[in-house]
C-alpha cells in the first residue's frame, strides 16, 4: 500500500508506526471498496509464508495472533524474520534470520511464496540484491509528502511486466507485476 509519493509508512491505523514523528498514520481507511475488499480477501487467503523486518514483526506480533479469523495464513504460514536484535517469539512458525545470505537461501529453497508485507528497510535490502520477482502494489490517490517509502536511491534497476491490474470506486490503482529481466534503453521516436 503507497501513496502517489511512495509513501508506505502506517497505512493501517495511526498509531501503527509512529516513527520520525509521522502523523498519518491509517491514511488508507477512507478508500476501502468491495473490489478492495474482494481482492484483500483473496490474496489474505492465500497459502504463503512471509518474510519481515523487525519492526514490522513487532507490530504484526501484537495484533495478529488474536486476530486470526481475519488473516489466518499469517498465523499458519512460516514467518521469517531478520533481525539483529530478536531470537525468538512465542508466536507460532517464526524463524529468525541474521543475514542476507540467509534470505537467499530461504528464497532459492522449495516450499510456499514468500510474501512480504510493509518492512520498508527490508524491501529496500531485497530489491537492492535482486531477490524481488513479484511487486503487488495499491497505490492510493494521495501525497502526504513524508514517511518511510518504497523505493529508495540504491535499489537494483530492473524491469517488470504488468500481470494484472485493477482500479477500485475509490481510485486505488492495485497492480501485480512479474519481473522481466533488465532496463531496456532506447531513442523515443516522435
Amino acid at each position: 500500500m503507497i501513496t502517489l509519493d511512495g509513501v508506505m509508512q502506517a497505512p493501517g491505523g495511526r498509531e501503527e508506526d509512529t516513527s520520525g514523528g509521522f502523523k498519518y498514520g491509517g491514511w488508507t481507511a477512507s478508500y476501502n471498496d468491495e473490489l478492495f475488499g474482494k481482492i484483500m480477501q483473496e490474496e489474505l487467503q492465500q497459502a504463503a509464508d512471509y518474510i519481515l523486518g523487525r519492526k514490522t514483526f513487532e507490530i504484526f506480533e501484537s495484533y495478529w495472533p488474536k486476530h486470526a479469523e481475519f488473516w489466518p495464513g499469517i498465523n499458519d504460514g512460516t514467518k521469517y524474520v531478520l533481525s539483529q536484535t530478536r531470537e525468538r517469539s512465542d508466536w507460532k512458525n517464526t524463524v529468525f534470520l541474521n543475514s542476507l545470505a540467509d534470505i537467499e537461501k530461504l528464497k532459492n529453497s522449495e516450499g510456499a511464496d514468500i510474501q512480504i508485507w510493509g518492512s520498508s528497510q527490508l524491501i529496500h535490502l531485497l530489491l537492492k540484491h535482486d531477490l524481488v520477482d513479484e511487486l503487488r502494489v495499491k497505490i492510493y490517490p494521495l501525497i502526504l509528502g513524508e514517511g518511510k517509502k518504497l523505493f529508495d536511491n540504491g535499489v537494483m534497476p530492473a524491469a517488470f511486466t504488468l500481470a494484472e491490474s485493477h482500479v477500485t470506486s475509490k481510485g486505488v490503482i492495485i497492480a501485480n507485476y512479474k519481473r522481466a529481466g533488465e532496463v531496456v534503453t532506447g531513442e523515443v521516436e516522435v
